[in-house]
């Protein structure tokens, strides 16, 4: 049962998953910090001086009523950033390396039919009849 984890453990998937999940959450750290940090302002930019933002608020001098429309557009950016980054980087490229492996194979040769095999058999009894005779 150990054997049986360790080979898991070491076929390589899991140590290059682990390295993914590592990569990818500080990569969206990253795209995190820059929506919430460039994005959002640029998007609150549009509203009105003394609005703390874009979005509403429900109920006025209560701060927890406050609807925050950037928040959500950013975390929408956030993700279609990430996500494009994903396919653009990993998806598609080993798609097309799955393509490329897929023509580089060849088929082999093909086996003979019984029709030919019988055609080749009395194209070769005929010539040493031929011989013979």
């Amino acid at each position: 049962m150990i054997k049986g984890f360790k080979d898991f453990v070491l076929r390589g998937n899991v140590v290059e998953l682990a390295v993914a999940v590592v990569v990818g959450a500080a990569f969206g750290s990253i795209v995190t910090a820059f929506t919430s940090g460039i994005i959002q302002p640029l998007i609150n930019a549009v509203t009105p001086p003394s609005s703390p933002g874009f979005g509403i608020q429900l109920v006025g001098g209560k701060g927890s009523t406050y609807i925050d429309f950037a928040a959500v557009i950013g975390a929408a950016l956030n993700f279609l950033i990430v996500a494009a980054v994903v396919y653009f980087v990993i998806v598609f490229p080993l798609t097309a390396l799955k393509e490329r492996r897929k023509r580089g194979v060849d088929a082999g040769p093909t086996e003979p039919t019984d029709v030919e095999l019988l055609t080749e058999i009395r194209d070769l009894l005929r010539e040493q009849s031929q011989r013979r005779g």
